[in-house]
């Protein structure tokens, strides 16, 4: 008669399809998750983590803290994310700052978007709105060219992630202006300047954005997609507005490090999915104009590869030198 010993017998469980691997998917998660996000408390990125994190506790009873590490384009963030130990329990929620334009702005990183990161999901795609403050001149977004225009180099525009910040870049190069870029930690800040009329201009996600709009503290000139938001019916899209060619959106995704157990992904893939298509979630798709978005991690992969090229070409475009 075979006998197996102690480890003999785990090894062997843990390789049936519904053994080891299958109990502890359906363990994950047993402690606090945290996620991480690379910008302030109030940005979109922000919004969205807390909106999901409130459905992982309903369906785990877990609790997810939210740790936001803002600065540095996101990369001390991911950095943190990429450290953190393989197992599930510390998700970085992220944009394509991080996982497709960050190679293309600096020359280093002190992480691999790829090597560093398992890919779990898509978790929304939206567009960016042009603002200005409510009482500024400009009531178009011609008007803001002809006096960028008018006053070479002087008009200055905010950024608090390298989607707002390519999007200024990009408004430049195809309408031939020269503007200043005063970069922040995060959108929210340079928000708060604008209505103090500390820089000019900003084109910001809509969750970040659309709320100021609404209280008259900005005007809205044109939003970045191809296409108005339903949200904002009245506003024009920067290219309806004038600037040809003008087309630039930007998407949120969760990674974990690299290493992390395929069932432990997957379960998290799971827990995700539902999240995104929860009541918090939900409120949080209906008030920003944001879609919601949901992939596998071979199909997230593979976007974030075609995303990393095109924010390439778009970057090249609008003439940004790597940092």
């Amino acid at each position: 008669m075979l006998t197996l010993s102690r480890r003999e017998a785990a090894l062997l469980l843990a390789a049936l399809p519904f053994g080891g691997a299958a109990a502890a998917q359906a363990r994950f998660p047993d402690r606090p998750v945290n996620f991480i996000v690379p910008f302030a408390a109030g940005s979109a990125t922000d919004q969205l983590a807390r909106a999901i994190g409130h459905s992982i506790t309903e369906q785990t009873r877990q609790q997810v803290l939210v740790e936001n590490r803002a600065g540095a384009s996101g990369m001390l963030a991911a950095q943190a994310a990429a450290r953190a130990p393989a197992d599930g329990h510390t998700v970085l929620i992220t944009t394509n700052t991080t996982h497709a334009a960050n190679v293309h702005l600096f020359r280093r990183l002190p992480y691999d978007p790829v090597r560093d990161f398992a890919p779990v999901t898509g978790l929304g795609r939206g567009g960016q709105v042009l603002v200005v403050r409510a009482e500024a001149p400009h009531r178009t977004v011609a008007d803001l060219v002809a006096r960028a225009r008018q006053q070479p180099g002087k008009l200055t525009f905010g950024s608090g992630s390298s989607s707002s910040r390519v999007a200024g870049e990009m408004l430049a190069q195809l309408a031939g202006i020269e503007v200043l870029h005063v970069p922040y930690r995060s959108n929210p800040q340079a928000l708060t300047d604008l209505i103090g009329a500390q820089i000019d201009f900003m084109i910001t996600d809509t969750a970040t954005g659309l709320p100021l709009v609404r209280a008259g503290q900005l005007r809205a000139l044109g939003v970045s997609t191809s296409r108005r938001i339903p949200l904002l019916p009245e506003v024009p899209t920067i290219d309806e507005a004038g600037v040809r060619g003008y087309d630039m959106g930007f998407w949120f995704a969760a990674y974990v490090p690299a290493g992390t157990p395929h069932q432990v992904v997957a379960r998290l893939n799971d827990l995700l999915h539902n999240a995104v298509r929860s009541a918090t979630a939900r409120a949080f798709f209906d008030t920003t104009g944001v879609e919601a978005w949901t992939t596998t991690p071979d199909e997230l992969a593979k976007f974030q590869v075609a995303e990393t090229q095109k924010w390439g070409r778009v970057i090249r475009a609008a003439g940004i030198e790597p940092e």
